[in-house]
């Protein structure tokens, strides 16, 4: 299977974000996602982030190498197009004006002209678009409208359809997800424009039937309040417009777009958490939402389900409002049991075995050999000590100390705080209670406290004398036996990662 994800805008990078952070767990197969974020913002703020969270993941995920995955976590290869931007060969008047050429449509098409000026008020024709299209849709149809995928030979579109075009024509089941909110500018211009265009490129290309193509419609989750002083009739992005945005893009996907994707789904909140207001670039960061894992979950769903009636409307719903418990995630029992185990995992390699590999490399190799009884099993002890492990084999362990291995730790380290920073956030939504784990344990740059290990999952349904046993120092001399267990075996940091992972899970 391959499945091509389209993130348009900021919400739309959010949810490719999420879908990052579900893949590392374990919850997408081993097949290939494909990923292309599209935001005439290039400097946004949500969408700097995913793609950071996207270099932690390649850079964790390429450390295993070509060696066979016996574990979930880090199973699946993501690759990314870049980012693709309406304005990408403009170097200045990144406005709708000088887009259309407004001047000459005065001058020379008086009537088309005219009518511009009655879509558009001045300062709409003028204002500066390089922040994204400020929250109109109007604004963001008309530049996207534009784009024209037959003749656009820039990339990263030329690459996009060429891979889709091989894969459908290869008989390799494709898979298109375009994501993004309808409530606010680039997602409301983009994901409609976007998918008709995609749908009317691949008839002509001859692999339409053989792709299926669906969207994710964010509605409304989040507001927010302009500052004080701002000016009322400036263009920006107002939350006092998205039910209205909202209520104007289901309108055009019933009349004119139901037709271009084969399922649909939409995600939205009763509540709407507050955010900070932003024009644009890096200050647009809102927080992750929970209703972005329930996105990354939709993209899970479409993936896997092999037959959705064409022109499926999926919805989400939960028991109570106000309320997210596990039995309010779908397929609630595959999702739990791994996310539980890469927090697991997360919070043990940073309150316990990074700092217990810091202590080694300060103190030596002597002090680690006496104080981590699993020490020698992945790292190169002293020489005695090697002979006697080793005797005539000719196997070699890599030195803690090597820059390789330093970086190893590095590397997992920051995809740990990556996770756990995500998996925090989601947790903190206003006016819902998110009951999946205790993230207050987890807080970024916060101590991490060992003696919480065992406390981390709410609705725990082991029993207590398990739960008292279940503690970090215990966890850690499993790995004596557990090396073993890799397939193949693996010393060094890599195989104390996998061996970690593996044994902490329930």
């Amino acid at each position: 299977m391959a499945l091509y994800l389209i993130g348009i805008g900021g919400t739309g990078a959010k949810c490719i974000e999420a879908v990052i952070q579900m893949a590392a767990v374990g919850l997408f197969t081993s097949d290939s996602i494909k990923i292309l974020f599209i935001d005439a913002d290039e400097a946004n703020g949500n969408l700097e982030r995913a793609r950071s969270s996207l270099s932690i993941y390649q850079k964790s995920f390429g450390l295993f190498g070509i060696e066979k995955q016996d574990i979930s976590w880090m199973k699946t290869p993501i690759k990314s197009f870049g980012l693709w931007s309406p304005f990408a060969n403009k170097t200045s008047n990144k406005n709708l004006g000088a887009f259309f050429n407004y001047n000459n449509l005065k001058q020379n098409y008086q009537a088309l002209g005219n009518l511009f000026d009655v879509l558009y008020t001045q300062e709409e024709r003028s204002v500066d678009l390089d922040v994204g299209f400020r929250g109109r849709p109007a604004i963001g149809s008309a530049i996207m409208s534009q784009v024209d995928l037959d003749s656009l030979d820039e990339e990263p579109w030329q690459t996009l359809i060429a891979e889709i075009q091989n894969d459908a024509g290869s008989g390799t089941q494709t898979k298109i997800l375009l994501c993004g909110s309808i409530f606010g500018g680039t997602g409301a211009s983009g994901l409609p424009t976007i998918g008709r265009l995609l749908a009317n490129k691949l008839t002509k290309i001859s692999v339409r039937e053989r792709v299926k193509l669906a969207c994710l419609f964010a509605l409304p989750y989040f507001g927010f309040t302009p500052r004080q002083g701002e000016n009322p009739d400036a263009v920006y992005a107002r939350s006092d417009l998205f039910l209205l945005n909202t209520e104007a893009a289901l309108r055009f996907y019933v009349t004119q777009a139901k037709q271009t994707f084969d399922t649909v789904y939409l995600l939205g909140n009763q509540n709407l958490t507050s955010v900070q207001f932003s024009i644009g670039k890096n200050t647009q960061r809102n927080d992750p939402h929970f209703i972005e894992l329930y996105a990354a979950l939709a993209a899970r769903h479409f993936l896997l389900q092999q037959q959705i009636e064409r022109g499926a409307v999926i919805l989400i719903g939960r028991q109570e409002l106000g309320t997210i418990s596990w039995d309010d995630i779908p397929e609630g029992a595959i999702v739990k049991t791994e996310l539980v185990n890469a927090t697991r995992f997360a919070y043990a390699w940073l309150a316990n075995t990074v700092p217990e590999l810091e202590q080694a490399k300060l103190k030596g190799v002597d002090w680690a050999q006496q104080h981590l009884v699993w020490f020698s099993k992945f790292y190169r002890p002293n020489q005695g000590v090697l002979n006697r492990l080793l005797g005539n084999k000719g196997v070699d362990l890599p030195d803690l100390t090597q820059e390789s291995e330093q970086e190893a730790i590095r590397t997992f380290s920051s995809w740990c705080q990556d996770y756990l920073r995500w998996l925090h956030f989601i947790h903190k939504c206003e006016s819902d209670s998110i009951r999946l784990f205790t993230h207050r344990e987890f807080t970024p740059d916060t101590p991490l406290k060992k003696e919480v290990f065992s406390t981390l999952i709410i609705d725990d349904s082991r029993d207590e004398t398990r739960r008292r046993s279940d503690n970090l120092l215990d966890l850690h001399l499993q790995l004596m036996s557990n090396v073993a267990n890799l397939t193949p075996p693996i010393q060094g940091t890599v195989g104390l990662a996998k061996s970690l992972y593996k044994i902490c899970r329930l």
